[in-house]
């Protein structure tokens, strides 16, 4: 081959290669389009992630693009919104095919009539159930909401006017929770005071379908028709530590108190129990509180319905919660006695003064 002819192939292959280049550039700088008609829809040949269709009413517009959330191709678009109206799916919706489609419904607005209640509201909803809702009217199951045409346009510049229809006696079904129960029950090997939940609670579900009878939009009358428990609770278990006892409980005729105990180190030791009758509140900011009160029994209580303890501190720290021979107690207090029986309780009462203090 001459140098010549080769010189002409390499100029040949050159120009080719120019082409491309430039072919390759216009496709990157190629903008985002899309089209109003689907007969005529001018996709881009841009090499983006996926087709999104939005429907607007009636305008239909397809474009190609990297848009991550439908909120995010609303924005590209320069599609607003405004607050009546709705999407679908709503707006934080991640693009997640290849193909997505948007419905965006416009508010406008409708009169609803009840009877002779008839209110006019801006609306985004589709179905006529869901229009008479919108418009703040609660619909049964056995009404019938139909759509009319206005017979007073001109007034009332409304040309769409829904009609709710009540049924002789209309059902309504109501959803709620069931409470669950919960079940306390006493651990020897627990810490004296301490709980540990052994079995979360789960509410159920029950159903109740009443007929309702209505005035005008007025609920005259409701009777239950069914109640059907779709879902049984399960109960919550707690365990409560609880030292081992053979205590009768303390009374002032007793005076004094003994029994085998478990004590805060988990030995069994014999515990004595007696009473006294002070003033408290002296002591009731060493745990927090300000005051206490007298229980049925003549007990002095806590806000908690912890009964106020004295007790040796050394072994008992203030707050302590423990268990009595009259239920659940909480150190505030100690006293001489502590000297000579380190596991006396003395309880906090009203046995002698009777004065409510």
């Amino acid at each position: 081959m001459s140098k010549l002819s080769r010189s002409k192939h390499s100029l040949i292959f050159f120009g080719f290669f120019l082409l491309g280049l430039v072919f390759a550039l216009c496709l990157k700088y190629t903008p985002e389009t899309f089209a109003e008609d689907e007969d005529d829809a001018l996709i881009s040949d841009v090499l983006e992630d996926k087709f999104i269709t939005v429907y607007d009413n009636n305008k239909k517009l397809t474009v190609r693009t990297s848009a991550v959330t439908v909120q995010d191709v609303l924005e590209r678009l320069n599609i607003s919104l405004d607050s009546t109206d709705s999407v679908s799916p709503e707006l934080s919706a991640e693009i997640d095919a290849d193909h997505f489609f948007i419905n965006i419904y416009r508010s406008r607005p409708v009169i609803v009539s009840d009877g002779h209640i008839s209110r006019l509201v801006n609306t985004s909803a589709v179905d006529a159930r869901s229009v008479a809702r919108s418009a703040g009217f609660v619909v049964y199951d056995s009404d019938i909401v139909s759509l009319e045409k206005s017979t007073n346009f001109l007034e009332s510049g409304v040309s769409s006017v829904y009609k709710i229809t009540r049924g002789e006696g209309s059902l309504v079904t109501v959803e709620e929770d069931l409470p669950f129960p919960t079940n306390t029950i006493r651990d020897y090997n627990l810490k004296v005071g301490t709980e540990e939940i052994r079995q979360l609670g789960e509410l159920g579900k029950v159903q109740y379908v009443y007929e309702v009878k209505s005035i005008d939009g007025e609920d005259a009358e409701k009777t239950l028709v069914s109640k059907t428990v779709l879902k049984e609770p399960v109960e919550k278990i707690v365990a409560v530590g609880t030292a081992i006892t053979n205590a009768k409980p303390l009374t002032a005729a007793m005076g004094r108190n003994r029994y085998t105990a478990k004590n805060l180190a988990g030995e069994y030791v014999e515990r004595q129990e007696t009473f006294y009758d002070l003033p408290m509140n002296g002591v009731m900011s060493f745990c927090g509180k300000s005051g206490y009160t007298v229980r049925s029994d003549g007990v002095k209580v806590d806000d908690e319905g912890y009964i106020l303890i004295a007790a040796d501190l050394s072994r008992y720290p203030r707050c302590t919660v423990v268990e009595t021979s009259l239920g659940l107690g909480k150190v505030y207090d100690t006293g001489s006695f502590a000297l000579t029986n380190p596991e006396q309780f003395d309880i906090a009462t009203d046995w002698t003064n009777r004065d409510g203090r």
